[in-house]
This record gives structure tokens, C-alpha cells and sequence, in this order.
């Protein structure tokens, strides 16, 4: 049985979940009332999201993409974090790859990251994240169903409160999206930008027969995913016993060494 709480405590798995909860339904009623909006991915027209999309706080890029799935990383800087802001209608994960952050929601209780952490955020739960560390905090963020554009900003140390998300981003030719000619409609690099980290598609067969020492996550790019509302990540720590889909086709995050 999995324990659940909504104010962000961890479950059996060890995931944490941030449900949305009265405070935060009531939050958004206010918001779209007072004329905010929630606007649409055009996704043969929104090449910009390919690129590095520069931020206040740091920088975001697209690690894959396809019709359902959403995959960015997030390099926020110290002391920086970013704004409290809601998805009305998609689920997110937060995977920490490395440093340290806490995020906060509409509630009091601050939930503290750290490498190996995964928080589940349901659609409509407020949240932010703020760099709690010295180094930068680096996350993943899978976001299912893919709309980049499903979002309402409610606090900004940034002046960006009621903005739409960024339209401004630089490119890095040597580390550009490709497209995936086994996948229908996906794209993925290679690597971060700084090329501290490796994205590749892996079987969960190759997953379970080659365990590796620098494997971080594994996200199965299932649509069962999607329409459950659920994600079955594994995390590549060798003391924890997750037995992958053998069928599956999985997003491997690992350390370049």
C-alpha cells in the first residue's frame, strides 16, 4: 500500500507528493477571474522550445519530446529559485540530480531536494522551487501531457506575475535536438549543455541486464503513464529494488564520467 499525504510527505516508493488542495483551487478560481490565462503548445510552430531557453534564475532546456511526453532540466543557481506558479492541467515530476533546494507550495511546510529526490505534483497544486545550496540545483522535469504553455506565475522575485512563459532562448549547434526515428514525433539531445549529464533510450530489458554506477533515473516513456496520471520512475541506485518493464522504452538520465 502506498501512503499518501497532500502536504508533501513522502510515500512508500519514496516519492513525495504535493496534491492540489482547497487553498490551491481556490487560488486559481481567483487568478483566472482577475483575467489570467492558460494558453496552448502549437507544436509544429514553437521551434524556439528546442533551444535553451535562458531564465533569471538560471537556465531550462528540452532533454526529449514527443506528442505526450516532456522532458526538461532546470539548472537553478545559488541563491535563485523559481516563481510560485501553477499547472492547471498536467502532471510533473521533479527529479534532483545533484545539489540542494526546497520547494514550497501554498501551505507552510517546505519540502527539501536533494540528489535522488522525486516529487510528484499533481495538476493545480501551486509550487516553487528555490536553490537551498552553494553549488547549482539541477532537476528534471517530467511533464505529462506535454503543453510547455499550461502555466500561471502567482509570485515572481522577477516582475514576470502574469507573463506568459519566455519567448527568448540561444541555441548550442553541437548539442541540438534530434529527431528519434524509432519513436513517432520525438526529439532528445544527447547531453546538458555543460555535458555534466547523458540522455539516452533504453530498453528496461538493457536497463536490468546492465545496471551502471553513473545511471541516475529511468522514466518509461509509456502512454499508460499518461492517461493514468502516473509515472513509474526507477532511480539508479543499486540498494533499492525496482525491477524495470522488460517491454518498455525508457529515458535513461545518467552521470558522464
Amino acid at each position: 500500500m502506498t501512503v499518501t499525504h497532500n502536504a508533501g510527505v513522502a510515500t512508500e516508493t519514496g516519492i513525495i507528493r504535493m496534491d492540489a488542495g482547497k487553498s490551491d483551487i481556490a487560488q486559481l478560481k481567483k487568478l483566472v477571474r482577475s483575467g489570467s490565462r492558460i494558453f496552448n503548445e502549437q507544436f509544429e510552430e514553437e521551434s524556439h522550445l528546442d533551444r535553451i531557453i535562458p531564465k533569471p534564475w538560471g537556465y531550462e532546456y528540452r532533454a526529449y519530446v514527443d506528442d505526450f511526453f516532456d522532458l526538461w532540466s532546470l539548472r537553478i543557481d545559488a541563491p535563485h529559485g523559481t516563481s510560485v506558479h501553477v499547472h492547471p492541467r498536467k502532471l510533473t515530476y521533479l527529479l534532483c540530480l545533484g545539489g540542494q533546494g526546497v520547494t514550497s507550495g501554498l501551505r507552510r511546510e517546505d519540502i527539501r531536494i536533494g540528489a535522488g529526490s522525486i516529487l510528484r505534483i499533481a495538476p493545480g497544486a501551486f509550487h516553487g522551487t528555490r536553490n537551498a545550496g552553494d553549488e547549482p540545483l539541477e532537476l528534471i522535469e517530467v511533464e505529462v501531457p506535454r503543453n510547455k504553455f499550461d502555466l500561471i506565475r502567482l509570485q515572481d522575485d522577477y516582475n514576470r506575475v502574469g507573463t506568459a512563459y519566455e519567448s527568448e532562448s540561444v541555441e548550442q549547434p553541437q548539442n541540438a535536438m534530434r529527431v528519434v526515428r524509432s519513436f513517432p514525433n520525438a526529439r532528445m539531445r544527447r547531453q546538458s549543455p555543460d555535458r555534466r549529464f547523458r540522455f539516452e533510450l533504453r530498453t528496461g530489458t538493457d536497463i536490468f541486464y546492465r545496471r551502471r554506477k553513473e545511471d541516475l533515473f529511468h522514466i518509461p516513456l509509456c502512454v499508460s503513464g499518461v492517461v493514468e496520471s502516473d509515472v513509474e520512475i526507477l532511480t539508479g541506485r543499486p540498494a533499492e529494488i525496482q525491477r524495470p518493464q522488460t517491454e518498455r522504452q525508457y529515458l535513461s538520465v545518467s552521470r558522464n564520467l
